[in-house]
């Protein structure tokens, strides 16, 4: 279910000041997964944490709208399979 749209999209204030404080380069951590990527925010590097580390994440035009946690995967996939998956693999 989306956000109302009288109440807007959630953009975390605090991301904002850091993004307008911030230097070209300067990486901005952050633990805010739901805040929405505002305009404001394009040209410059996030470190959204996704349990574990902080995954640098470089903001673009296209992410506009998007969140910050869709850019910061929380699982690590390996691979499906056991015994067959590893005598497929040694076959190729």
């Amino acid at each position: 279910m989306s956000r109302s749209l009288k109440k807007g999209p959630y953009v975390y204030e605090k991301l904002l000041k850091k993004a307008a404080k911030a230097k070209p380069g300067e990486v901005i951590k952050t633990w805010a997964r739901a805040s929405m990527i505002a305009p404001e925010m394009v040209g410059h590097t996030f470190g959204v944490y996704n349990g574990k580390q902080h995954i640098e994440v470089f903001i673009t035009e296209d992410m506009v709208g998007h969140r910050l946690g869709e850019f910061s995967p929380t699982r690590k996939f390996i691979k499906h399979g056991g015994k067959l998956q590893k005598t497929v693999e040694q076959g190729k």
